[in-house]
Formats: structure tokens, C-alpha cells, sequence
């Protein structure tokens, strides 16, 4: 009786062992597939996000395009109020944004020094900052577009010791093409309307500010 106990005690310990092993060895083959899991996610996270970022940059073009234009009609150099008032028309600025497939975004600064006209004792400037909305042709060598948004228009005008600065709301509307040389290269013509929704009351001016100014730039896509 003792020799069978003995014997049992024996084949219970040895089950046991047997258990146990087999369950170390099954939770050590789980955080092996664990350890193999989270490398193998995070390497897909980031897959992804780089097939977005990919995709994206194939879908748009940025665009950058200094451009020096020419004011005309509407308040733009009409000299009232002025003596001995020279027109002045000549604007620069800067266009910024990227084209996709059919839209695009973009950020519009220009600057006009002497916008009502020259004159001794007078001193006054327009600025504009504006956000548009691009419509765009056909992809090519030769693109159109139309272009219309809103934004900052800041008129600055100093006459008889009488300085005023007047930052209204208003809008542009126009369009252009592109034409490129190489594919990144080429030039831009374009020509649009600005408007201001509020009026501005001001030496030269008193109510609602609008010129077309047409410009040429130098078109980089990058």
C-alpha cells in the first residue's frame, strides 16, 4: 500500500510538471506572436499614412508666383481730390497655394504705392490678402483657371495732416492661365476685380473701393 502510494504520488507530480511546462511553454509562444504583432502593426500605421501622404502629393501641385501688375478702373489712380496728381498703377505681389486635378487653393498679397495717384503733401497705398478658390482647366502644359474669394483689402491714406488707415472686408473675381516651359517653370496672366462689401471713409475716397488689375508673373510649381 505504501509502494502504490508512493507510486501515485509520483505520476501526480510528473502530470503536474508536465502541465506546467506545457503552459510556460504555450504563454511563451504567445508573447513570441505578440512581440512579432505590434512591430508588424505599427509597420502597417505607418505604411498607411505614408500611401496618404503619397496619394496626396500626387493629387496637388504647390504653386509660388511673384507677379507685378497693372491697376485700372474703378477708383485706381482717378486723382480726385489730389493737385497736380501724377496716376500711379503699377502693383506687386506674391500668389501662393496648390492646384489639383479640377481645384485649387490659394493666398493672394498684393500692394499698390500712390493707388489714388502722386501728388505733393499726399501719401496713400492698397493692400490685399485674399483667399480664393481656384476652378482649373484641363492638366497641361497650358492651364486656365477661374478664381474668385475673400479677404483683407487695407487702404492707407495721409493727406493734410490727416492719416487714416481703413482695413475693410471685400472680394476678388477673375482668372488666367498658366503656360510652362519645363514642369515646374512657366508664366502666369491674369486679371481680376476687387471689391470691397463695406465702405470706406476716408480722404479720396468716401463708400466702396474697386479696381481690375491685370498682372504677370513667373508661375514655379514645386
Amino acid at each position: 500500500m505504501i509502494i502504490q502510494a508512493t507510486a501515485g504520488r509520483q505520476v501526480f507530480h510528473a502530470r503536474t510538471r508536465l502541465v506546467m511546462t506545457s503552459q510556460s511553454s504555450i504563454a511563451r509562444q504567445r508573447a513570441v506572436r505578440r512581440d512579432r504583432i505590434v512591430p508588424v502593426s505599427r509597420l502597417a500605421a505607418f505604411a498607411a499614412v505614408l500611401l496618404v501622404m503619397t496619394s496626396a502629393r500626387a493629387r496637388a501641385d504647390g504653386f509660388l508666383t511673384p507677379f507685378i501688375g497693372y491697376n485700372f478702373g474703378g477708383d485706381s489712380s482717378n486723382c480726385a481730390g489730389l493737385t497736380d496728381c501724377s496716376p500711379r498703377r503699377t502693383s506687386y505681389g506674391v500668389s501662393v497655394g496648390a492646384m489639383g486635378t479640377s481645384v485649387g487653393f490659394e493666398e493672394d498679397l498684393g500692394y499698390t504705392k500712390d493707388f489714388f495717384g502722386a501728388a505733393p503733401g499726399a501719401e496713400n497705398s492698397v493692400f490685399s490678402a485674399m483667399s480664393n478658390l481656384l476652378s482649373l482647366g484641363a492638366p497641361g502644359r497650358i492651364r486656365s483657371y477661374i478664381v474668385s474669394g475673400v479677404g483683407l483689402v487695407r487702404l492707407r491714406v495721409s493727406l493734410n495732416q490727416t492719416s487714416v488707415d481703413s482695413n475693410v472686408i471685400g472680394y476678388d473675381l477673375g482668372g488666367g492661365v498658366n503656360g510652362f516651359f519645363t514642369k515646374r517653370v512657366g508664366i502666369r496672366g491674369d486679371v481680376r476685380h476687387f471689391h470691397t462689401f463695406q465702405d470706406v471713409n476716408a480722404p479720396l475716397v468716401s463708400g466702396k473701393v474697386g479696381f481690375w488689375r491685370a498682372s504677370l508673373g513667373l508661375a514655379l510649381k514645386f
